[in-house]
């Protein structure tokens, strides 16, 4: 924003206001400062030294939008501990899917007793900064289409949450998961029995949105969740692949989509217009996306951080930490690669841009 300027004052004006000034100086307890002449029975009229330029206004503080990327349990090669000190205070570790009947695990095969990813988790802890374990993605089949009952179901979800002391779980549904009523209430309901038994434990729900906002089966799981008795504190949405005509301004598509997303989480879960921004999270695919055509920019990243501290967001994200990297010559183009985003740049920029 400009700085303000404020207009140079003339010799009485000056005076005028030199002498309020000392006199609200000395109402305040402190001795207004020395005289050094005594002074004339008339003041002259003008002064012959030019008023001084008044100081620059201070720059405006961006509000806090935290940054809270994306990172596959995998990706061992991307230090969170390091981003931690960088200043990124929660990162979203995905993916725990059904690992054979209502068993949990990570996606690639990880199990939940793997030591090298608690001590990845730790390490962030003692930075000071924390993660969100992410339920189902893209691949692999999410808890609730396996699990048998509601019981079952909210065993398999503690086992992970327990393990790792996780004070926020995300639900990251999508694809056909996401039409699938009967999987949807269950899960619902087994989050909410988690919720009863563990107060305080945080819940988000990762969503496809199109520029338009919500998809009409987002919301209907929203809208279903609060029903069956979920908190719900945050909304996700996936600023990414909308595939058909959308492969022009991918900042402006996610800008449009966070606005009218915006509108549909206000009226599904009952909030002001404050209070359902800070419950949006933003989550654009970084460089090329998996639909062809499409590419998120670092000048896209900017115009979404501007557009996030004007709205006061709660929280961006990327899709992911490990893709913020250029791709070596020859690979990630054209199609999107997972351990880099395809575009040039250095590596971390998406991180440092999105993060203010």
């Amino acid at each position: 924003m400009r700085a303000i300027s404020t207009p140079r004052l003339g010799g009485r004006t000056m005076l005028a206001a030199a002498v309020c000034a000392a006199v609200a100086v000395w109402a305040g307890g402190e001795r207004p400062p020395p005289r050094l002449a005594p002074p004339t029975a008339h003041p002259p009229t003008h002064s012959s030294t030019p008023p001084p330029t008044p100081p620059p206004a201070p720059p405006v503080a961006r509000p806090d939008v935290p940054l809270a990327p994306y990172v596959s349990a995998w990706a061992a090669g991307y230090d969170m501990a390091e981003a931690a000190a960088r200043g990124v205070k929660e990162f979203t570790l995905g993916f725990v899917i059904a690992g054979g009947s209502c068993v949990p695990v990570w996606d690639g095969g990880i199990p939940l007793a793997d030591r090298a990813l608690m001590a990845r988790i730790a390490a962030v802890r003692r930075a000071g900064s924390d993660v969100r374990v992410s339920f189902g993605g893209a691949a692999g089949r999410e808890l609730a289409t396996v699990c048998a009952d509601v019981p079952e179901l909210a065993t398999a979800y503690a086992a992970v949450i327990d393990r790792y002391g996780f004070t926020k779980a995300d639900f990251d549904i999508e694809g056909a998961t996401l039409a699938d009523p009967v999987s949807a209430t269950r899960r619902a309901q087994a989050i909410a029995l988690l919720q009863r038994a563990r107060p305080g434990l945080e819940v988000s729900f990762t969503l496809p949105a199109m520029p338009y906002g919500l998809t009409d089966d987002s919301s209907a799981l929203l809208a279903n969740a609060r029903a069956q008795g979920v908190d719900v504190s945050g909304v996700n949405i996936m600023a990414m692949n909308y595939g058909g005509e959308h492969t022009g301004d991918m900042g402006r598509y996610a800008v449009q989509a966070a606005i009218n997303a915006h509108g549909r989480i206000r009226g599904v879960l009952g909030l002001s217009e404050a209070a359902a921004w800070k419950t949006l999270t933003v989550t654009p695919m970084i460089g090329v996306n998996d639909v062809s055509g499409e590419v998120f920019t670092l000048e896209d990243a900017a115009g979404l951080a501007r557009f996030a501290a004007a709205k006061g967001i709660g929280r961006l994200s990327m899709w992911s930490a490990e893709r913020d990297r250029p791709c070596p010559a020859g690979e990630g183009a054209p199609g999107p690669d997972p351990a880099c985003s395809g575009v040039v740049q250095r590596p971390g920029a998406f991180e440092a841009v999105l993060a203010g």
